[in-house]
């Protein structure tokens, strides 16, 4: 899209999607009134306000759609969003640099049988769904990797998601180009000295759950939970992406590179 000829002609169509808060809800009427609102399937850029979790909202509910987003930040946390201001919308959406993400897929099995599928653009986690620590036997590409981690957790990460979840378990920061995935273990017990690995973003990741009934574990797509499960598969999805705007010199990976040099 290039934003920079629809801004001349003035026919830029902008979908502003809101999150509850008061402060969203605000900016929102305020952007709407003074740009004009369409539906996210008739616009030609979509404007999140709120923070990074509606963000992740947004990219998930219009991923169908091959239309860019610009998020700008009035939640707390903002590393997905621009700072948020109201005066030169146009000039930075026409100014503003794109970065495409490729989700990853999980597929969660239940003890049941049933399956649970669902996109992260962040992560897929699983956390012990009880007072004992989870043991998880990881493998990848079809081989065993790891025959029984003991840990609270474990969780993949896209480079999009390494600064989140991921970073907050020592988990390391991936550049937005690279094509990798980050496997991190969460509070890990045996091997006590086991930190995780990067995993090219081709590999696909099964990991199962060693005794569920004793020790529960839990997982999660983003914030899509799949409740308890015996095992997760998990791969990069690339024939979906995801289109974010920037500010120029804010993007991902100036972003990344802050994250790394506070």
């Amino acid at each position: 899209m290039n934003f920079g000829a629809k801004r001349m002609s003035d026919t830029l169509k902008i979908a502003f999607l809101a999150s509850e808060t008061s402060v969203a809800q605000r900016a929102q009427r305020h952007l709407s009134a003074e740009h004009g609102d369409v539906s996210p399937e008739e616009a030609d850029v979509i404007v999140a306000l709120g923070g990074d979790g509606f963000m992740l909202q947004t990219l998930h509910g219009t991923q169908h759609l091959d239309t860019p987003v610009y998020g700008m930040n009035c939640g707390t946390v903002g590393f997905l969003m621009n700072e948020y201001h109201e005066p030169g919308l146009l000039d930075r959406l026409a100014s503003a640099e794109e970065e495409v993400i490729h989700p990853l897929k999980m597929r969660a099995i239940h003890e049941d049988g049933t399956v649970f599928e669902a996109l992260a653009i962040n992560e897929v986690s699983l956390l012990r769904a009880g007072p004992q620590a989870a043991k998880l036997r990881i493998s990848v590409d079809g081989k065993v990797r790891l025959e029984e981690l003991v840990c609270d957790g474990a969780l993949v990460s896209t480079p999009a998601g390494s600064t989140a979840y991921n970073y907050s378990a020592h988990g390391p920061i991936l550049p937005i180009g690279s094509d990798v995935l980050a496997l991190t273990a969460m509070s890990p017990f045996r091997p006590r000295r086991w930190r995780g690995a990067l995993l090219p973003t081709a590999a696909k990741i099964r990991i199962d759950v060693l005794n569920p009934k004793k020790r529960p574990v839990m997982a999660d797509a983003d914030s899509r939970t799949a409740g308890k499960v015996i095992s997760v598969e998990i791969e990069s999805s690339a024939d979906i992406h995801h289109r974010i705007l920037f500010d120029p010199g804010h993007g991902l990976e100036e972003r990344l590179l802050r994250e790394q040099f506070v």
